[in-house]
């Protein structure tokens, strides 16, 4: 499987333990991972809590919004998040924005832009969830059209 990570991507996942995948850093319209063949249809944007919660507030705020108004024209979209609820609801972050004000544009965005927050506990956790999604996307399209996309197995 070719992984494509976003060149913006500061902290890029390896994804070295999964064998056979392929990382090709490039520019990606939105999200910050995605596969080779499949740009258009599926992305992962994946966040540390702390930037989670810069993008929460202004002027980030905006850009945020704008990148997951972009999303809704994907067939799949998750925002990927290193951290727990747990870690929000402790305030475990650098900032002075509540905990309940987090969760709470947390849960405005999933519903206004259809978007699921994925709350993975960790880095590694993040990785596994965003491997796990782009494999099973690329299989169920594969599944359902009968097809292997080119140069991604």
């Amino acid at each position: 499987m070719k992984v494509l990570c976003d060149t913006r991507e500061q902290r890029p996942f390896s994804f070295k333990r999964f064998p056979g995948t392929i990382v090709e850093r490039t520019g990606l319209k939105t999200g910050d991972y995605s596969l080779h063949g499949y740009q258009d249809r599926v992305a992962i944007e994946r966040k540390e809590l702390n930037d989670l919660i810069q993008c929460l507030m202004p002027p980030n705020r905006a850009r945020f919004e704008r990148e997951l108004c972009r999303a809704q024209s994907l067939e799949c979209f998750a925002v990927v998040v290193e951290a727990s609820m747990d870690d929000v609801r402790q305030g475990r972050y650098m900032s002075q924005m509540r905990p309940h004000s987090v969760l709470q544009s947390i849960a405005a965005f999933s519903v206004r832009y259809r978007v699921p927050f994925i709350w993975c506990g960790s880095r590694a956790g993040a990785e596994y969830l965003t491997f796990s999604l782009l494999e099973k996307f690329q299989a169920e399209d594969e599944k359902r059209t009968g097809r292997l996309e080119k140069g991604t197995a």
